[in-house]
């Protein structure tokens, strides 16, 4: 579609012109460029059609809102923009945005008045508009005649054109005339937290969860089980469970917070490695070289006794995270760091041999262990994840082919580029902990991230170093994460922690809602989430 690009004057605010004497401007929508891009003027999208009425003031044309992250496409327009004000209606066309309504009422201090079909001055209005193959988190915020409507084709569309509307509108601010046309270019925008090795209080965690909300994160990953603690309550296993961890109440609450804010919750007991804390209270189950000597947090996989209980674990756990993805680990088996595993756990090479054949290796059992898990949780309607150092080339036993790459490191033992993994047809998450991983105490060649590398460096594209993979690989990449580790528990506190990860998230969700270059220079972002809070 052709597109008129209307010049405007430096300087002009979002707001009102100085009162005219004259006849007073269009209220018309405009097309103008926005965020690198150029909007056509939209049919059909606003709340009313017909002629506006005249308006006794010249308006300057709109500008693209200011949020993060920031969106993607603005169509200006002239007029004098919306501000909440306490009275005014938040309605729906839909009982299905019911909670979305009562949550944006609330933050901005309206009134909830449900299903209505009448419209008044300064509603909002929240509206489902069920168009086939649209991404279900786009939606069409229209800012027009002293209203706005905000439509998608889901609620959780709706639920993320209401957040650009909080934060335009925050303190004070004036949501744009025009109309918003957004949506992500990843299904996946994620933070995971290492709660296994650091006990994190549930109110630290909810919090997090109003601040992922609020910037169009959609999945939270808990880490649970790991060689420190084991940190939620189990009735299969309590004898595994740390003195310090959260209640099943308490995750419920944060999976019905999370769920309210459109957001994930994606488990991870990790295995056959990094279960020291069911170890421990389970010693028999612990891995020994053919000396006798313990391997750290390895479990024996030869044992059936070992897929019993950690199988138990995840059919538990799966009645308490209703969402579909969830993280099986299987990073970094102490048993392949061995020069020759086999002759190392000659136990764990006779178990190979007895289910997969004469020429069968530890690595082959270890891919069947896996494939295992997988298999219980794909039982009970979940999608598996593992880190992509739990996938192993040159094995008679390949990983099932809907187990996810949680892609996060190079620097394993046989490491494989990226690219190995996607040129096979695998799903990846990009998990770079190059730049993606916030390591307490900064261990080994870590160190903080932060978020004007992110923001400058970073796409989902880059899952290795500093290199992106091919563009031919972009729809592969599902998305990413932003991970929080505790290998130095102490070495921050839970507002350190907030505090040092703050800039990290904002840049993070940037790149996975568009990954192109951000129309911000890295000191207008950051300016920006101050200004915003």
């Amino acid at each position: 579609m052709a597109v008129a690009l209307v010049v405007v004057a430096a300087g002009v605010s979002l707001g009102l012109w100085a009162a005219s004497d004259g006849d007073g401007g269009s209220t018309e929508t405009e097309a103008r460029p926005s965020q690198g891009r150029t909007a056509a003027a939209p049919r059909g999208t606003s709340p009313e059609d017909g002629p506006s009425p005249s308006p006794s003031r010249s308006y300057a044309l709109s500008e693209a809102p200011q949020t993060i992250p920031a969106v993607r496409d603005h169509t200006a327009a002239r007029g004098p923009g919306w501000q909440p004000e306490s009275g005014n209606r938040v309605v729906v066309d839909d009982p299905a945005l019911a909670d979305e309504g009562r949550l944006v009422a609330g933050e901005l201090g309206m009134s909830y008045q449900g299903e209505k079909g009448d419209r008044r001055a300064g509603d909002l209005r929240l509206t489902l508009d069920e168009k086939k193959g649209a991404n279900p988190e786009s939606y069409v915020m229209t800012v027009r005649d002293g209203r706005v409507e905000i439509s998608g084709p889901a609620d959780a569309g709706v639920f993320y054109g209401t957040r650009t509307l909080k934060q335009e509108v925050h303190d004070g601010g004036t949501a744009p005339e025009g109309v918003v046309r957004d949506e992500p270019a990843k299904a996946q925008r994620g933070f995971m937290l290492d709660i296994a090795r650091k006990n994190f209080t549930a109110g630290w965690i909810e919090d997090r969860v109003r601040e992922l909300g609020d910037l169009k994160f959609n999945q939270l990953g808990l880490h649970f089980s790991d060689d420190q603690g084991f940190r939620i309550e189990s009735d299969s296993h309590p004898e595994i469970v740390s003195q310090q961890h959260l209640t099943k109440a308490q995750v419920r609450k944060i999976v019905d917070l999370a769920e309210s804010r459109h957001i994930t919750v994606v488990p991870e007991i990790d295995s056959p490695g990094h279960l020291g804390a069911v170890i421990d209270a389970h010693p028999d189950l612990q891995l020994r070289t053919v000396q006798g000597s313990a391997v750290q947090g390895a479990i024996d996989i030869s044992k059936p006794e070992s897929a019993d209980i950690v199988d138990d674990l995840l059919n538990e756990y799966a009645d308490l995270f209703p969402g579909r993805p969830w993280h099986l680990g299987g990073d970094e088996y102490q048993a392949l760091v061995r020069s020759d595993p086999e002759a190392s756990f000659p136990q764990l090479a006779a178990a190979a041999r007895e289910k997969y054949g004469s020429g069968a290796t530890v690595a082959d059992l270890t891919t069947g262990w896996l494939n295992d898990r997988a298999a219980t949780v794909r039982e009970n309607q979940r999608t598996p994840r593992a880190w992509n150092d739990g996938f192993f080339r040159d094995t008679s036993v390949e990983a099932d082919k809907d187990i996810q790459v949680a892609y996060w490191t190079g620097k394993e033992i046989g490491a494989r580029e990226p690219a190995e993994y996607l040129s096979a047809g695998r799903e990846v998450i990009n998990y770079n902990d190059e730049f993606l991983y916030y390591v307490l105490g900064e261990p080994q060649t870590f160190v903080y991230p932060t978020g004007q590398r992110i923001y400058e460096q970073w796409t989902p594209r880059v899952l290795r170093g500093t290199a992106a993979v091919p563009e031919r690989y972009d729809g592969q990449i599902l998305g990413g994460s932003f991970a929080v580790w505790c290998d130095l528990a102490n070495s921050q506190t839970e507002d350190q922690v907030a505090a040092g990860i703050r800039m990290p998230l904002r840049a993070t969700v940037q790149k996975l809602w568009d990954p192109d270059r951000p129309e911000l220079s890295w000191a207008e972002f950051r300016a920006l989430a101050n200004r915003l809070g």
